[in-house]
């Protein structure tokens, strides 16, 4: 593709013609507008014009994605990709945003609109994207190879910092390589920030010292003052913390990027409210869209829910989240680590590597998982290594459980 061009792919249901509603976006969102301007001259396109360069029609609907009172129907849709010269955008995310993204949705006529996938040129690539990504995180846990087994901290609101302290203490023990804070946890009233991390980090440097092992621990840190974030980052860095959990829709954008140009942490994304901009399948972003402007911004790990999650997102838009992760968009570097997570507790193991192309590079994150097991949180680790054990070694968890009580006691409970 040229390399000065921004290619959005649309999806767009109208009434009328998709592919004159096609061309309508493409002038509003650039050189023109309701009337003929005396401004808009050849010389103005050429520089600056978006364009329709593809119209890939799907099968019309008889129900409009957004009430249509006047509509008769059928409402008709496409996949339409429009490109936005470079020179008009730059490589600026609000400018990407205000002009491919944002203002779409405003557009009169559509009755359902949603964004599939962004193609970004190599001048774009001047964003830092990861500092640590799948190989730093490996680096940081010492797991050279095989899965990255994560939990989290439960009950995920409530517990006084002493409390959370003695629950990091058993997870250490239970032998995970990585424990965060839950996304809601940042600095209540009841467990500052402060007196977490002081009642925390001892425990992290305890265990090392005892065990040579060092568990990464990613403290929450987010808030939509940028400054008031950074002193939460450097308060963690302070005390010889790794890692935080930064709530990517929450901070912004801008955050994301103030933050990223001057961490010292392994940043793990949480992409609550993502659900807002993608539950109806009408409107919206893909998760393929969504997540490589964030990859850019610089998220080490990216939460992403898994199979047969507890929450509403299908097993098939978990592997194609998965897959999305896992291409590049310049270079290997750039792609963050894929964290499974969401009521995970082993028996998805099996299906989940034959799923994402039989890859260990992820984090698999249990939280009632380990700490609801029947025999304790370390045989619900133990559990969930022996699952993928499993799975790398072509059994069945059936076949895995003859020899491991962990495995069985899950399969019992949950299975």
């Amino acid at each position: 593709m040229a390399d000065d061009m921004i290619r959005v792919t649309y999806r767009i249901e109208c009434e009328g013609d998709v592919g004159a509603m096609a061309a309508k976006i493409a002038s509003d969102q650039s050189t023109g507008t309701f009337t003929e301007l005396p401004g808009e001259t050849e010389a103005v396109r050429t520089r600056c014009a978006a364009r329709v360069e593809a119209v890939v029609p799907h099968e019309p609907l008889a129900v409009p994605s957004i009430p249509d009172p006047q509509g008769t129907g059928p409402w008709r849709r496409a996949d339409v990709t429009i490109a936005y010269p470079l020179e008009a955008i730059g490589t600026d995310v609000a400018a990407l945003m205000t002009i491919a993204i944002g203002g779409v949705f405003a557009v009169k006529g559509v009755t359902g609109i949603r964004v599939m996938d962004i193609d970004l040129p190599a001048a774009w690539a001047c964003h830092p994207g990861p500092q640590f990504g799948i190989a730093g995180s490996r680096r940081l846990m010492g797991v050279a190879e095989g899965p990255m087994i994560a939990s989290i901290i439960k009950p995920s609101l409530g517990l006084l910092p002493e409390e959370t302290a003695a629950v990091v203490r058993d997870l250490c023990a239970a032998g995970v390589d990585f424990i965060k804070d839950d996304e809601k946890l940042m600095s209540p009233a009841y467990s500052p920030l402060d007196e977490r991390i002081a009642a925390i980090m001892p425990v992290i440097r305890d265990h090392e010292q005892t065990t040579g092992k060092r568990v990464m621990y990613a403290f929450g840190i987010s808030s939509a003052d940028p400054d008031t974030m950074m002193r939460n980052h450097d308060r963690v860095v302070e005390a010889g913390g790794n890692a935080a959990v930064v709530n990517i829709n929450s901070i912004g954008y801008g955050g994301m990027s103030f933050l990223r140009k001057r961490s010292a942490l392994c940043l793990h994304a949480h992409r609550n409210g993502w659900d807002i901009l993608t539950r109806h399948p009408g409107l919206g972003l893909e998760f393929r869209a969504y997540q490589k402007i964030w990859r850019l911004l610089g998220v080490d790990q990216f939460q992403i829910n898994g199979i047969r999650a507890k929450y509403w997102e299908p097993d098939d838009s978990f592997v194609r989240s998965f897959a999305d992760c896992m291409t590049p968009i310049f270079s290997e570097a750039d792609r963050p680590l894929p964290v499974v997570c969401s009521g995970q507790w082993g028996g998805q193991a099996v299906e989940t590597y034959e799923r994402t192309g039989r890859t260990l590079d992820l984090m698999y994150l249990g939280g009632g998982g380990i700490h609801g097991h029947p025999m304790g949180p370390a045989a619900g680790v133990r559990a969930i290594r022996q699952a993928w054990d499993a799975a790398a070694g072509g059994m069945s968890l059936a076949d895995k459980t003859r020899d491991n009580p962990e495995l069985a006691a899950s399969l019992a409970k949950w299975g």
